[in-house]
C-alpha cells in the first residue's frame, strides 16, 4: 500500500507504456528515460495506451514495489497527451485522484506545487530579513 509520504514527487512517464513490463524494464525506463532514481523513493507512473491499466514502481527503502491497477469501468487520464503532457510531475493528492480514475487530472492544475524544506527556509529567511 502506498501511504501518505511527505516530500515525495510523483513523476508520470510521458509515453504509452507497455503494461507485461515488470520491475526491471520499468526501473530501465525510469533511469534512462525519464532520468529519475528511484533511491530517493519518488514514485513513477506508468498507463497503457488503452488508459484501462496503470502502474506506480517505487522504493521503499527495502525493495522496489510495484502497484498495479486495472479499471473496470472509465479510463485513467493521459499523461501524454493535453495540458498534462507538459508537466508531467503530480502531487500525492493528484495520484489518489489519478489511481481513483478522475477525468479532471492533467485538464487544470489540482494543487499547489509542494514545498521542500529549502523553500522553507528561505522564506523565514527573506521574512527575517525584511522585518
Amino acid at each position: 500500500m502506498i501511504g501518505a509520504l511527505r516530500g515525495v514527487s510523483v513523476f508520470a512517464y510521458g509515453e504509452p507504456c507497455d503494461m507485461r513490463k515488470s520491475f526491471n524494464t520499468l526501473q530501465a525506463l525510469v533511469e534512462r528515460e525519464m532520468r529519475g532514481n528511484l533511491s530517493t523513493g519518488d514514485l513513477f507512473v506508468f498507463v497503457a495506451r488503452d488508459r484501462k491499466r496503470a502502474k506506480v514502481l517505487y522504493f521503499d527503502g527495502t525493495g522496489l514495489c510495484l502497484f498495479s491497477k486495472r479499471l473496470e469501468v472509465g479510463r485513467f487520464a493521459t499523461p501524454w497527451k493535453g495540458p498534462m503532457s507538459r508537466s508531467l510531475e503530480l502531487t500525492m493528492a493528484e495520484l489518489a485522484l489519478f489511481i481513483e480514475g478522475s477525468e479532471a487530472l492533467g485538464r487544470v492544475p489540482l494543487s499547489p506545487p509542494l514545498l521542500r524544506r529549502a523553500d522553507l527556509r528561505t522564506k523565514v529567511f527573506e521574512e527575517k530579513v525584511s522585518a
